[in-house]
Order: C-alpha cells, then structure tokens, then sequence
C-alpha cells in the first residue's frame, strides 16, 4: 500500500532541494536531487519506471529504452538521463522512499488520480504549463481534455504518453473448439466461461494475489450494478445499499472460473498464462498488448478482445509523467519529456505497443497490432469512459483498502456483506 508523506518531511526537503541549480556551484549538503552537472558539462538526469528495461519483452517498455537512447544521441554532450527500473508491484513504494530520502528522481512515471495527487499537493510534481506552452507542444496532442485528469487548479501537473483501456482478452481458437460466443452480458460471460471449462480449457487467467487486478474486476462489476463513487464520498449514498455486495458476489461467481493458482500468480505469470495458451480469457488493459506480442509474436493472429460483458463504459487510462519540483535541469527534464510524445514515439506507441496516440500523429494502421484495431473499435462504441476504482477514490490509501478488501471477498476472509460494511466504516472515518 502507498503510503502518506509527512507535510513536515517534504516540506524540508523541498526546501533543502532549492539551495542548489543545475550545475550550480552551491555547496549545500542538502540538495535532494538526482540531477547534477558532471565535469564534462553534461547535465544529467533520472527517470524512473515500472519495468526493466534491459530484461523486458514488453514492446511499449522497449519503445521507452529507445526513446532514451534516442535522446541521449541526440542531445550528446549537454544532457544524458539514466533510468531507474523496478517492478510495477513495487514501483511506488519505492519512489516514495527515494522522495522521503531527497532523491526524488528528476522525471517519474505515475498514474491519473489520487496517486498523481499525492505527488502534486505536497509540491513533488512541477506544473508543466510553460514548457508545453514552448515550440507549440502542447498543439501537438489531440485537444485539452487529454489533459483533464493531469490538471488541478487550472494548472497541468503531468503529461500523458497514451490511452488504454481495461479489456477482455480471448484466444478465438479455445473459443471456436469449444463453441463459444463472444458474450455481451453476464449471463453470457458465465455461460461461455462454462463451455469453456467443459471443453477442458481453463476459462480466465488474472492474478488474484495482485490486488488492482482483481479490483478492476470489481471496478466493472461495481458500475454494472450502478455504484455511484461521487456520492458515496459525499455521503448521499451507502456502500451497504447492496450494491457492492451484489457485485462482489458475481466476482465470486466468475472467480470459480479462474486459474488454480490466481491467488498466487503475479501479474506478469497471469498474462503468460493465456500467451503460452493455457487459459481462454485474460481480463487485463489494453497496455498488455504490448507484452503478449513481445513475448508471443505467433499468438496476435488468435487473440481477439472483447468489452466487459454487461458494461456499457470503459474503465480508461494513459501513463504519465511528472517532473520534479526540486529538479536541477529543469530544461534537461523538459526535453527528454518531449521525446516520449514525438511522432517517432507515438508511432510506435501505435504500431509497434498497440496503444492509442494521445497527440495527432498519423500512424500505419495497418502496422500496427490488429489487437488494437479491436481496441478502437471497442472505445468507439462505449457510452464513455471511467477510471480505475483505486484511483477514482478520494485517496491512494481508500483506494489501496478498496482492493485489499476484494482480495478478501475472494480469499473467502470477509463475506460480500461484510466487504460492503466495512467499505462503508471506511468512509465515514476517512472520506466523509
């Protein structure tokens, strides 16, 4: 779970972070940065991400090791970035230990929401509006309201890499054996999933131990059943109006379907799980295009993708990033920020990563994955789009609870009842 930053913490060390410039000649001791100006002159900077980059098959991940390269060519001699890598599992705890420790990289990748905002009301993240105002770059992408979920207070706080979307995965070949239809609603989707396991195919593989996996279930499950988050942080509506309990017992329903061994598998095993074939149907984003082609080029041509049966939106997402209120080079960030939003970037976002473009880039639809032509066509036809439920909360900690408490629901540790009553404590000590 991410945790809170002390006001009192972050408050000295942006002030200590500020003594110093980019290569500056400011001997303070407390400078929090990562960026510096080495002795040849060059100023150098971090990015950190979620994944290893010099391990990865993941397209979109080798897209970014290229957009690194690329910039470092190009700007040899007066800047260079260095990436920091983790696990997604991992990545934020670990961002906020370098933050509390005054390390605070100079660019990072976050998510929209709360998480974004832990990062913004403390004054990690810098506004970015200057920059994007600069050589017409913020023209560059496809209208303003890329930017709603980036912007407080009239003023953008991250810049958006793409658009995904959270999707059903399906091999067509189990489906054809097996004499299944793509379903549209829940009796469908439970129908299918039936035949399916009769055929002698394991039905979904979803990592049931990662909890926003399995929350992005709920997430759809929740809005199928009309859940209202607005209201619910206002207190003009109840967790315990039966609602969640309704959705959290169809996830029960459907989790009979799963793998064996979702309680235990990564994320990462999940996806492998339907890309090597041993499982029909992977409930996952659209991001995960890009690493089920890395890994498994043969398989695009039986991947098909459907919408989540019975849900009229889309739960909808893009990647983004900040840069550092306390960075040194400022300029460095800006530029290499820049680079990830170039047409080299955005074409291969779409043709090689299978995500959608957020600037207006002309792209080879024919190169790119025919996963993401289904994508489009997905998007194109739903009545809208909604966020991921543990970052459509009022806080990181709400929505980490949120997803603690499905894991429980489908552990067999709490009751949908009892998921519903303590979602509803939650918030009348926390959110209300």
């Amino acid at each position: 779970m991410k945790k809170k930053f002390l006001a009192t913490l972050l408050s000295t060390i942006m002030a200590a972070s500020l003594l110093t410039g980019c290569g500056g000649a400011s001997g303070s001791s407390g400078s929090s940065d990562s960026a510096s100006s080495g002795g040849d002159g060059v100023q150098e900077i971090t990015w950190m991400f979620w994944d290893d980059l010099d391990a990865t098959q993941d397209l979109i991940s080798l897209g970014y090791k290229d957009t690194i390269e690329r910039f470092n060519k190009d700007y040899e001699g007066k800047y260079h970035v260095t990436p920091i890598t983790t696990n997604l599992e991992e990545y934020y705890d670990k961002l906020n230990a370098l933050v509390a420790a005054g390390e605070t990289p100079d660019v990072f990748i976050v998510s929209p929401g709360p998480q974004l905002t832990d990062y913004v009301s403390p004054g990690i993240a810098a506004p970015l509006d200057d920059y994007l105002a600069q050589d017409g770059w913020k023209d560059t992408f496809t209208s303003d309201a890329v930017f709603t979920q980036q912007t407080y207070d009239g003023k953008i706080y991250a810049v958006p890499l793409n658009t995904a979307a959270a999707c059903c995965f399906y091999n067509t070949e189990m489906f054809e054996d097996a004499g299944v239809e793509v379903p549209t609603n829940w009796d469908e989707m439970l129908t299918a999933c039936d035949k399916l396991q009769k055929a002698g195919y394991t039905p979904i593989t979803i990592s049931a131990g990662t909890a926003w996996c399995l929350s992005m279930v709920a997430g759809y499950l929740c809005e199928e059943e009309g859940v209202d988050l607005a209201k619910l942080a206002d207190g003009s509506a109840s967790w315990e109006d039966g609602k969640l309990e309704s959705a959290a017992n169809k996830l029960l329903e459907l989790s009979k379907y799963f793998q064996l061994t979702a309680a235990g598998d990564t994320n990462d095993v999940a996806t492998a799980n339907f890309y090597n074939e041993e499982a029909a149907i992977l409930i996952q984003g659209s991001w995960a295009i890009g690493q089920i082609n890395g890994e498994n080029p043969d398989f695009e041509s039986k991947c098909g993708v459907f919408q989540f049966p019975g849900c009229e939106r889309l739960i909808a997402k893009s990647d983004s990033l900040c840069m550092s209120s306390s960075t040194k080079c400022p300029e460095a960030c800006a530029a290499f920020m820049k680079y990830f939003t170039d047409d080299t970037a955005q074409k291969y976002t779409a043709e090689v990563g299978g995500k959608i473009p957020v600037t207006k880039v002309e792209y080879d639809a024919s190169k790119a994955p025919a996963q993401l032509a289904y994508v489009m066509d997905i998007f194109e036809n739903a009545k809208g789009t909604f966020g991921f439920y543990n970052e459509s909360m009022p806080t990181t900690e709400t929505g980490a609870h949120f997803d603690d408490t499905m894991v429980s629901v489908f552990l067999g540790d709490m009751t949908p009842a009892d998921a519903a009553k303590d979602m509803e404590e939650y918030y009348n000590a926390n959110c209300r």
